[in-house]
């Protein structure tokens, strides 16, 4: 199941500061990275695209395996392309997030999706991978696993800077994303096991940064894989 040689997953709810810890800390590693949370934005925007409901879990898991769309990872974003059009500034809308969480519900679409998330650690020396079940069902025996948290209305205020919207329409959509999340009975949204958590709420992001990294240099120096 883990193919990198030191895999680190980082977990947590929308506006956390997950994407943003992860990608600093695979830069600063000279790592890869992922955002496991890109496959499910990128199926829900391509259902939509391709007039696909998010009620029908048949028709969405077939549109998973769908060679008209794609995931490519990178070094600052992870990438989607419906066809030959590079729609990963659009998967980010607030109701494409939304919409993702639904999506994100049903098994056959988890199952169909997994495979492809999983494969993002072939043939790599190590990989950062950030989402809501890298650390429970992705990547469940990952080397380290964090799980980030922050006040509701903190993480509001900061998707509101990072969208240009309304602070209190971001905190009444988080609230529900949180909910759909937590409460789905496929691969809910949990603190993974032996997960470190640290609530990001009063810390700036290089602080968070330092923090992980702290506790991955340690664990790299107790399994003599300081090379990497």
């Amino acid at each position: 199941m883990r193919s990198a040689s030191f895999i680190v997953t980082i977990d947590g709810p929308a506006a956390s500061g997950k994407t943003s810890v992860s990608r600093l800390l695979a830069l600063k590693r000279g790592w890869a990275w992922i955002s496991t949370g890109a496959f499910y934005r990128g199926l829900a925007f391509v259902a939509s695209r391709e007039n696909v409901s998010v009620n029908d879990e048949d028709a969405l898991a077939n549109l998973c395996l769908s060679s008209i769309w794609r995931v490519e990872m990178g070094d600052d974003r992870t990438k989607v392309f419906l066809r030959s059009e590079d729609v990963t500034d659009e998967i980010y809308a607030e109701d494409i997030g939304l919409a993702a969480s639904l999506v994100s519900r049903y098994p056959k679409v988890r199952a169909n999706l997994l495979g492809a998330q999983r494969a993002c650690a072939d043939s790599l020396d190590a990989l950062v991978a950030e989402g809501r079940d890298c650390g429970t069902i992705v990547f469940p025996d990952a080397n380290v696993k964090f799980y980030l948290t922050a006040g509701t209305l903190d993480r509001a205020a900061r998707r509101a800077r990072q969208q240009g919207g309304n602070v209190e329409e971001m905190r009444q959509a988080q609230v529900q994303r949180d909910y759909q999340d937590s409460s789905r009975q496929t691969a809910p949204m949990q603190i993974p096991t032996q997960a470190h958590i640290i609530d990001t709420t009063a810390l700036t992001l290089d602080q968070v940064v330092e923090q992980v990294d702290a506790v991955i240099g340690k664990e790299l120096a107790q399994q003599s894989l300081s090379h990497l």
